[in-house]
């Protein structure tokens, strides 16, 4: 039985961190801090709970099915189960957050200096999904190539950044607006989705996993261990890195006043730190940032379909990064446009499946206690999604407790789970 040194302990929580982060990661918390004003802590409250304390809760019971999303949702039954798997996949793969990575990173870090005509991005995203292409054909590798070479580079950014917010303040905080005012928690809940840190979480256990059993570990105690200790140091990283953010977003109102997103925060901040010099950094923490995310993204999707159809993961990896790169080349503004309303209605199932799948020993029968649970879940997650996109909802519908922080989804969801686990216990 083989079991990994400290060192590779260490570079397989920073590895995790580094998946983690990208740039929606450095954009929200900005623009969240400089709209919530006083209530920010309140509000960083809530963006906590679903961009660390979900991914970390779903690393873990990740690592107690050997990484697979498929068994972790098999109390729903083999097509639903299998029906959730391939959306998560695709979600946060080809079709928002890996195109997203490049769209991103090139608007924020690039297109200053290159334009914003359609074929820079198109040279630029061809560049940039090469790099992920070549690292992304060798899995097994990935521990040495993001554990011990992008990751740190990636940490010593986002120290400067975070030690720069904390010790360099832009000005006052402004006063709340929006729904921070009367409810900055459930608003800071809501916005952590945004990360998409917890389907991220569903696809990277399998190369968390991957990435301990490429050390020669076997025994599945030890994964567990392992992978436990890795969701734990991503945790704290990713706690430390939105603190700090939140703080440069409370004080960015002089600098920024009334931003439209995060990346106008980052632009007027690291400008005003650190001056011209602010630009090219910004530039390179957001490139190794988001190339990081990619490549974990892609090899995870590459080794879930390959499995599933049997056909080889390298010709995955060509296919996911070529569907990626003309998803990429729509344009950001159109890619949040989608992505809001169908991560509003993917999250909700995904996080009751998480969280009851530490559950399952208090049922008699498991699958219809979480069945009827997720498809509530699902059901008012669709509502939700609904609404963010704009479509006009029956009046009912639109006065549901919490429909108005978009958690419509969560009391029916809970009522159901308890009249499911009663009928279990009293039943034969």
């Amino acid at each position: 039985m083989t079991s990994l040194r400290t060192r590779d302990i260490v570079a397989l929580g920073f590895m995790t961190f580094a998946l983690f982060i990208g740039a929606g990661n450095i954009i929200f918390p900005p623009i969240v801090a400089q709209q919530a004003g006083e209530h920010v802590w309140l509000a960083a409250l809530g963006f906590l709970i679903t961009a660390v304390g979900l991914p970390v809760i779903t690393i873990v019971a990740l690592s107690r099915v050997e990484g697979s999303i498929q068994i972790l949702s098999s109390p729903l039954g083999k097509a639903a189960s299998l029906l959730l798997t391939v959306v998560c996949y695709l979600t946060v793969g080809p079709l928002f957050a890996t195109p997203r990575t490049a769209t991103v990173s090139y608007e924020i870090g690039f297109s200053s200096y290159f334009g914003n005509a359609p074929s820079n991005l198109l040279i630029y995203s061809v560049i940039y999904f090469a790099v992920v292409t070549l690292v992304s054909l060798y899995p097994n590798k990935i521990l040495d190539t993001v554990g011990y070479f992008l990751s740190p580079v990636k940490i010593i950014a986002l120290i400067i950044l975070g030690g720069a917010a904390v010790l360099i303040p832009a000005g006052k905080p402004p006063a709340a607006v929006g729904n921070y005012v009367t409810s900055p928690v459930t608003e800071g809940i809501v916005n952590g989705y945004l990360t998409m840190d917890t389907l991220g979480a569903l696809v990277f256990g399998i190369v968390i996993v991957r990435a301990i059993t490429s050390r020669g570990v076997t025994d599945r105690k030890l994964i567990t261990k392992y992978a436990v200790n890795a969701a734990i140091i991503s945790g704290i990283g990713l706690t430390l890195v939105y603190l700090s953010l939140f703080k440069l977003g409370l004080g960015s109102h002089d600098v920024a006043p009334n931003a439209a997103n995060g990346a106008i925060i980052l632009h007027a901040y690291v400008q005003h730190a650190f001056g011209d010099m602010g630009a090219y950094f910004l530039a390179t923490m957001i490139f190794v940032a988001c190339m990081v995310t990619a490549i974990g993204l892609t090899c995870a999707c590459a080794e879930y379909f390959s499995s599933i159809t049997k056909l080889p993961y390298k010709a995955f990896v060509f296919v996911l990064v070529g569907f990626s790169l003309v998803i990429s080349n729509l344009g950001l503004t159109k890619l949040i446009a989608v992505s809001v309303p169908v991560l509003s209605a993917i999250y909700p199932p995904a996080i009751a499946v998480i969280l009851l799948s530490f559950c399952g020993h208090f049922f008699k029968k498991p699958a219809q206690v979480v069945a009827p649970a997720t498809l509530v879940a699902f059901i008012f997650g669709i509502f939700d999604g609904l609404k963010v996109a704009g479509l006009e909802l029956p009046e009912l519908l639109q006065n549901l407790p919490l429909s108005e922080q978009n958690m419509a989804w969560l009391i029916p969801s809970l009522i159901v789970l308890v009249i499911a686990a009663v009928i279990d216990r009293i039943r034969n």
